[in-house]
């Protein structure tokens, strides 16, 4: 486990041990870790909760830093606890936090899936006053990873859309199901715990000593919240949109086969009934016609008869013109 203390308010981090991070949470006045877990972790420290390897004592706290668990936002008396989905990397991973009014820890696994650069930025530049302020940069740094993954998916889908006009391949269905299912995997895990925060913050500033600065600021993570889930929402849109025109292009493509199938129908109907008809055994086909003009006549003069008649009707149909503006 390597723990990393981020210095408020310049911003500056400093790697500690666990040692001096269970000292400093005890005695610190306002206090940023960064707790990193490893991927793979020995049976020997994942029977221990990263909660008591802290010092954090709280039987409510056995949740945190385990991998398993899904959305949460809980208010524990003088600490609030959130699982908070991150999307890094074209994956949506979990970060578990802890607030009080004088420490913030946050734990995730692997450097992957860390927000202390971003976090850390964050308050070079906005300096929070206390640890739940830190929080509410957190939280909305999570909300920034959701929108920057809908908007490039979306810019994405209408790429593929416009080269499906261009030139339609197979592949592009392929490619279209992916982004759908990114929507679906990036709606699936940011709505439950919107559900969560909300629910939380909803109770929260309900409360008669929920301090002003903090209601703004939880009311700017609601407006964040809700255009964050529009942008996901319109992405859900334009995959569903770029699915209907695949559809309508491939219906395009079928009609204009249909099309070319009636076209040599008309053409052969004709010759396959003069054909059947002459094959016939009538007397008057076997004993009368036996000469050779008169099977040129009959037997060819009629074929081209036959044909030129449907070209030119052809030539007049609206098919002829379909096919023709389609080409």
């Amino acid at each position: 486990m390597i723990v990393t203390v981020v210095s408020v308010p310049d911003g500056g981090t400093a790697r500690i041990s666990v040692a001096e991070a269970r000292q400093r949470l005890a005695t610190g006045r306002f206090l940023l870790l960064d707790v990193e877990l490893p991927d793979e972790e020995g049976p020997a420290a994942a029977d221990e909760p990263v909660a008591r390897r802290l010092g954090l004592e709280d039987e409510d706290l056995g949740w945190f830093g385990s991998r398993d668990e899904s959305a949460r936002a809980e208010f524990l008396g003088g600490a609030a606890g959130f699982v908070v989905p991150v999307v890094h990397d074209g994956d949506i991973v979990q970060v578990h936090a802890l607030a009080s009014e004088r420490f913030l820890v946050v734990v995730h696994w692997g450097r992957r899936a860390g927000l202390a650069a971003a976090i850390t930025a964050q308050l070079r530049r906005e300096r929070p006053p206390d640890a739940v302020a830190s929080l509410f940069l957190l939280l909305q740094e999570s909300l920034v990873t959701f929108r920057r993954a809908a908007v490039r998916a979306v810019l994405r889908v209408e790429e593929l859309e416009d080269d499906m006009f261009e030139g339609r391949r197979p592949e592009q269905i392929y490619l279209l199901s992916q982004q759908r299912r990114w929507s679906a995997r990036l709606h699936h895990a940011l709505l439950p715990y919107l559900q969560a925060v909300e629910e939380v913050i909803t109770r929260r500033m309900m409360s008669s000593d929920f301090p002003v600065e903090r209601q703004r600021l939880a009311l700017e993570f609601q407006r964040t919240a809700r255009l964050v889930l529009a942008d996901i929402e319109s992405l859900q849109d334009a995959a569903r949109r770029a699915f209907a025109s695949y559809g309508s292009l491939v219906a395009g493509e079928q009609n204009g086969v249909i099309n070319r199938l009636a076209i040599v129908s008309v053409i052969f109907l004709p010759l396959s009934f003069l054909t059947g008809f002459f094959g016939m055994n009538f007397e008057f086909l076997t004993n009368r016609l036996e000469t050779r003009d008169e099977f040129w006549l009959l037997a060819v003069g009629l074929q081209l008869v036959a044909v030129l008649g449907s070209l030119v009707l052809l030539h007049r149909s609206r098919i002829w013109r379909r096919l023709r503006d389609d080409d």
